[in-house]
């Protein structure tokens, strides 16, 4: 059976939900799936943009036979090899022998490397910049390499439709509204893809800031991307640039403060909590508080770019930094995180490396201390209290 969505009087959407994967790329939770788009254009040429997952092709494969009603393929534009999105290419092939591939070199050393070399003498390599007429469209080829692979490329039409394989996506399988028109953009759908991004791309920020001042003299009127609803509302369009252009610049979003806590017995969490309602009591709006041995990192990442200020505790466990802080704050590096308003709490019953060891994992990170290092030994005592709303004034103060 099909099922597809007819975008423009031309241009279809053939992709697939997923909502049986528990984790994008085997690590990110998708508690509400993810889709896989590929789109097709039908002109004086029919052009295939990307195919789909693995557990998807018989799905895909339906709609697109039936879109083409019976004409063949001229061509499949490949703007992003990861297999979610390139599973099917052998099928597709199979299925239109007169078929060509475009790609980049890199492209095509991947398809190498995932299916051998039964397509090279289908390959039609294109050049950053160059365009090719498909009839009433021109496609302009934008090469964007390391966002998130480095052959990704994007692909313009002359009608101002943006290919932008996996930019501009999001988690969230599509729910009825395949364009990001009537979802409730702001909230949900901006903290997904906040999330999809800093998570996956993050550390490309150069790589995206390249890519975006490439676009920024272009008439873009449609964005198509990999994952999630498509995008067709220019105000829509405008806000997600801009989001993009703040998440590759390592800059905040808004004043905030993110508490990461690890607590064996409570008593850390207690300072945490303390502090949090010495900042509500200062007028701090924003505060978000996560147990790292409670929640995905991928979250609470999102929100540490999101927001100016980061506290985080440093405990220590058999004289080392608690496992799982370690590991939040190695992955929180990863992502490239800096540009931020720093505090520190780290409790010890019996000494430690906790904090040092701490610092070195964010010593590449620029990040400004605010306030002193909150010590506590055990358990807290009124003189931490006192401590506590010193470091939580310091903290307002900065937000100031």
């Amino acid at each position: 059976m099909y099922f597809y969505q007819k975008l423009e009087e031309d241009l279809y959407r053939l992709g697939v939900n997923d909502r049986r994967t528990a984790r994008f790329e085997n690590m990110f939770p998708m508690p509400d799936g993810v889709s896989y788009n590929s789109y097709l254009i039908k002109d004086e040429k029919n052009v295939l943009f990307d195919t789909v997952d693995a557990s998807f092709i018989k799905s895909f494969c339906d709609n697109l036979n039936h879109v083409l009603e019976g004409v063949d393929l001229d061509y499949l534009v490949i703007t992003h090899m990861e297999p979610d999105h390139s599973s099917a290419i052998s099928y597709v092939m199979e299925k239109y022998p007169n078929c060509k591939i475009i790609g980049n070199a890199k492209t095509f050393s991947f398809i190498d490397n995932f299916f051998g070399d039964d397509f090279k003498d289908k390959y039609v390599e294109v050049k950053n910049g160059e365009k090719m007429s498909i009839g009433k469209r021109e496609l302009e080829f934008i090469f964007a390499p390391m966002v998130h692979w480095p052959e990704v490329m994007f692909v313009l039409t002359s009608a101002g439709e943006l290919f932008s394989a996996d930019a501009f996506g999001t988690f969230g399988s599509i729910e009825g509204h395949y364009t990001s028109t009537l979802i409730d953009f702001d909230g949900k759908f901006l903290d997904e893809a906040r999330r999809y991004y800093i998570n996956i791309v993050g550390k490309q920020g150069r790589s995206v800031i390249n890519v975006l001042n490439k676009l920024s003299s272009r008439d873009i009127k449609k964005i198509f991307p990999l994952h999630g609803p498509s995008h067709v509302d220019a105000d829509k369009i405008k806000t997600f640039i801009e989001k993009y252009k703040i998440w590759a610049s390592f800059e905040k979003e808004e004043d905030g403060v993110l508490l990461a806590y690890s607590s064996m017995y409570g008593n850390t969490e207690q300072a945490v909590d303390i502090l949090a309602c010495e900042l509500s009591n200062l007028g701090v709006k924003n505060i978000h508080i996560y147990d790292v041995s409670e929640y995905d990192y991928s979250y609470i990442i999102s929100d540490a770019h999101k927001y100016s200020n980061f506290v985080y505790t440093a405990i220590n466990y058999n004289t080392d930094l608690y496992p799982r802080m370690d590991a939040f704050l190695r992955e929180l590096a990863g992502t490239g995180f800096q540009n931020r308003k720093v505090s520190v709490i780290t409790n010890m019953s019996w000494g430690g490396r906790g904090e040092k060891i701490a610092e070195e994992i964010l010593a590449s990170s620029k990040l400004e201390k605010i306030g002193e290092t909150l010590q506590i030994k055990s358990s807290l005592d009124e003189e931490n209290v006192e401590k506590i709303e010193e470091l939580a004034k310091a903290i307002a103060d900065s937000m100031k």
